[in-house]
């Protein structure tokens, strides 16, 4: 079978083409079952209609799908719904667009691109399961202790609440460290987790504190494959610095800055969100690189930028550490994590106390692929496991559609 995995935002789409076997079982969903086969990139989108076309028409050409009907399903790692989680069907349930566009507000770049597209995916493949997996699917269990702000109750009952995001990422590295650590009962609990929900484990808990670092980062606390908190929370604005995202910030900090620097409301929202982050620590970029290297060349704000994200994931590992009761597995993923040493070796610096040791050389050799850091004497160990969102997205969109159908 063919899934499309289409990656929309304000002005680009992305694709990606996996088939599957239909002798492969669902239920162990195996990953040597999906094979990528097209991936393909449109900058500066403003048809996503012929984007669309586009995308056929590339992969038509490459052999792989032959008409729409060679298309079993398309997949969508859609962000944030109001009122609504899941893995749903986008082309035969209503209430995933109105979902989207319910709080287009609090994700601008994300919900409007992703509603628009939808509707023009249905439009262009009619007869075609589409199927939305919300990022903050993962996070359905996480205790209401872990997601309610101390707000007036109408506040909450608007929305503002915890959310987190990152979902597919987190999911992938529950059910991959699972398998890792030799926990097959809990890697096949994750596969099942969107149609079954959390099911009964035996033996001991399995704690893993996932990092997925990149452009935008967050860390999740799991247990036994399922979340119990994350350092994201209303929208992907929170939590550690993003790339020019603030992150977290004192809410006494908008009408301060309103009132000092005379700036309207529209402004501080879009410094928060274009101007912050790593780009507005560093004022050399929101690329981690460029940060580095400045930071290198004796630029102080480039190292405070550094410092800074640093911290703030040390803030969040050590928050999951006391909630889990210690873990089992600290992974890092994504692209910061997987591919730069010396910030997961920043990260894990003076740890051994709480049972973390890096092993200098193992962390230095391993980039950008995956495998094992820890040192032989660390309690917990530590993993780089490359984030691979797409195929979590192409393998809930087939369960999806096979618990449909």
């Amino acid at each position: 079978m063919n899934i499309l995995v289409a990656n929309l935002g304000s002005t680009s789409f992305k694709f990606r083409l996996f088939r599957f076997d239909p002798a492969t079982s669902l239920g162990a969903g195996g990953a040597g079952a999906a094979t990528m086969l097209a991936k393909g990139g449109y900058e500066r989108v403003t048809d996503y209609g012929q984007a669309i076309d586009d995308c056929l028409g590339e992969l038509k050409t490459a052999g792989h799908v032959r008409t729409a009907a060679d298309l079993h399903g398309v997949g969508f790692k859609t962000v944030l719904g109001k009122n609504l989680t899941g893995c749903l069907r986008a082309d035969t349930d209503s209430r995933v667009i109105d979902a989207l566009n319910g709080f287009k507000e609090i994700a601008p770049a994300h919900n409007p691109p992703y509603a628009l597209g939808i509707q023009r995916f249905r439009e262009k493949l009619p007869g075609v399961p589409l199927v939305a997996l919300f990022e903050t699917a993962f996070y359905q269990w996480v205790p209401e202790a872990a997601t309610r702000y101390a707000v007036p109750q109408a506040w909450h009952d608007a929305g503002v609440r915890r959310y987190g995001f990152h979902g597919a990422s987190h999911k992938f590295v529950a059910e991959r460290s699972a398998e890792l650590l030799g926990r097959a009962d809990i890697a096949d609990r994750v596969r099942a987790l969107y149609q079954a929900g959390p099911t009964p484990t035996e033996g001991a808990p399995l704690r893993v504190v996932s990092c997925h670092l990149g452009g935008s980062s967050s860390v999740t606390g799991i247990r036994d494959g399922v979340a119990i908190g994350t350092s994201m929370g209303l929208s992907p604005q929170s939590g550690l610095p993003q790339n020019n995202r603030v992150g977290d910030l004192d809410s006494a900090a908008v009408p301060f800055v309103m009132k000092t620097l005379g700036l309207p409301l529209a402004e501080v929202e879009r410094q928060m969100t274009k101007e912050s982050g790593l780009l507005g620590l560093s004022g050399v970029g929101n690329d981690l690189r460029d940060v580095k290297a400045a930071a290198a060349q004796g630029n102080a704000r480039a190292r405070v930028a550094l410092d800074v994200f640093i911290h703030s994931t040390r803030h969040w590992i050590g928050a999951f550490l006391a909630e889990l009761n210690g873990a089992d597995a600290l992974v890092f993923t994504a692209g910061i994590g997987e591919n730069n040493p010396d910030i997961r070796a920043a990260i894990c610096a003076q740890l051994d106390g709480v049972g973390l040791a890096i092993d200098e050389a193992k962390n230095n050799a391993l980039r950008g692929a995956e495998g094992e850091i820890s040192a032989a004497g660390s309690r917990t160990k530590i993993f780089v496991i490359p984030a691979n969102e797409e195929l979590v997205v192409a393998r809930e969109t087939l369960r999806c559609i096979s618990a449909k159908n």
